[in-house]
């Protein structure tokens, strides 16, 4: 009895004595897991400045031309300024229409250059996609840019580190219109305007966005937002 009492202590001594070491083990391992995650989306914004009463309506531009105009018109009515992200193909076709986007005052900013999902690329080929817009950009409207929104919001570690050598940040969003898949006014205004403070809300110049836009922007400013460029809505992102 004396020695199955000894085996059975030492067993159970040896199982805690593991129990123990697997919650040590496991509590480094994601500790770890999390730090790499938060350091691997510090260039990465969802959101401004949370603090202010602030919002984007992000416009990311590779087709649509025929409802710019007169979306540039209803912003100019209201005076809002906000972030268009243009790609490169789409730049080199409308010369004319990215300097008049400009020209009314509308911050510019990268949506790569042949619309790839930035995920499936390597460091180089992220680099690629970024530095030749921004060149393209550069080339067209004398400007620099520094915001990057990779196409449907794929990236990886290489396109964050990509964008942030070649000194550009990382633009996803917190509000979705999904404009480009549901076709219908209502929804579109819907999604727009459920808004908290510092959001970037994702359109396109689609159809039904050009005719809920008007309404959504007086929505908006009647919630008593501001409606901002991105760079000045993160410019005090760390609250």
């Amino acid at each position: 009895m004396k020695i199955r009492k000894k085996i059975f202590m030492q067993i159970f001594t040896n199982s805690l004595i593991f129990c123990v070491l697997f919650v040590l083990v496991s509590v480094m391992f994601f500790q770890d897991a999390k730090q790499v995650s938060v350091s691997e989306n510090d260039d990465v914004f969802y959101h401004g400045n949370t603090a202010n009463k602030n919002v984007t309506l992000m416009v990311n531009v590779y087709w649509g031309e025929e409802f710019l105009d007169d979306m540039l018109k209803i912003f100019e009515k209201y005076d809002v300024k906000t972030t268009f992200f243009v790609g490169g193909t789409w730049a080199t076709k409308n010369t004319e229409f990215l300097k008049k986007i400009a020209s009314k005052g509308h911050e510019i900013g990268s949506h790569g250059f042949f619309h790839k999902d930035h995920s499936k690329l390597n460091y180089a080929q992220n680099v690629t996609e970024i530095k030749n817009t921004h060149n393209l950009v550069k080339e067209l409207l004398n400007q620099e840019m520094n915001l990057f929104a990779p196409p449907s919001g794929a990236f990886n570690k290489d396109t964050i580190l990509a964008a942030k050598n070649l000194g550009y940040k990382t633009i996803l969003w917190s509000r979705d219109t999904i404009d480009w898949r549901d076709h219908d006014e209502q929804k579109i205004f819907d999604r727009a305007t459920k808004i908290s403070n510092g959001d970037f809300v994702l359109m396109h110049p689609t159809k039904c966005t050009l005719a809920s836009l008007d309404s959504i922007i007086a929505s908006i400013l009647g919630q008593g937002f501001k409606i901002i460029p991105i760079s000045a809505n993160i410019s005090a992102n760390i609250i």
